[in-house]
């Protein structure tokens, strides 16, 4: 969907010396828990790209019909983190082999997803996906769509921050901890 031409066209603010990149790895709550821990990262927000509905609302985006993926923006220090190292944390962190769905989270909306803000973070995601399809890190293929950033728009409120301010609401507990907890553990070199 992110190829075609008539998508709305959102601009993004990147302050000086930082770099953005648009994850979509499924719910937003469980890929913004992660990537908040990691070492220059200096800002995530939660939101919706790559669709054709000018600022959505999250009940538009359950319904799967707006071409929006879930994703978070992550602003980035690359003296700090490189691209490489934000693209191993989000492959390991999800599941990229099923195509629209997370576990329980079924749609177009829960798809794994990388939006490039340039030709770099596009050569450098497209040459690290092509890598771990050819030594089968996986089980299947990654399906992980690999697009131009054309929009986002910053999710509600009470989708931000959300599982450091609802860490004990039984989906945080069930879904969103283990994904955090995978990243301590195979990840703690990396962490704030």
């Amino acid at each position: 969907m992110s190829s075609e031409p008539n998508l709305p066209k959102t601009t993004l603010e990147v302050p000086h010396g930082l770099e953005l990149i648009t994850f979509g790895a499924g719910c937003f709550w469980c890929t913004e828990a992660v990537f908040q821990r990691l070492d220059g990262v200096e800002k995530v927000v939660s939101g919706y790209a790559g669709g054709i509905v000018e600022e959505p609302s999250y009940k538009q985006i359950c319904a799967g019909t707006t071409g929006h993926a879930e994703v978070i923006n992550v602003y980035f220090d690359p003296r700090k983190v490189s691209l490489e190292s934000l693209l191993e944390v989000f492959w390991a962190t999800h599941d990229p082999t099923t195509l629209n769905r997370q576990g329980a989270d079924v749609g177009p909306q829960y798809r794994s997803a990388i939006f490039y803000h340039s030709k770099t973070q596009r050569e450098i995601a497209c040459g690290l996906k092509q890598e771990l399809n050819a030594k089968g890190v996986f089980d299947s293929p990654i399906v992980t769509e690999i697009t131009p950033f054309s929009n986002f728009y910053p999710a509600e409120d009470y989708h931000q921050e959300y599982f450091n301010l609802n860490g004990s609401q039984p989906y945080c507990q069930f879904v969103v901890k283990p994904k955090v907890d995978k990243l301590k553990k195979y990840f703690s070199d990396r962490l704030k």
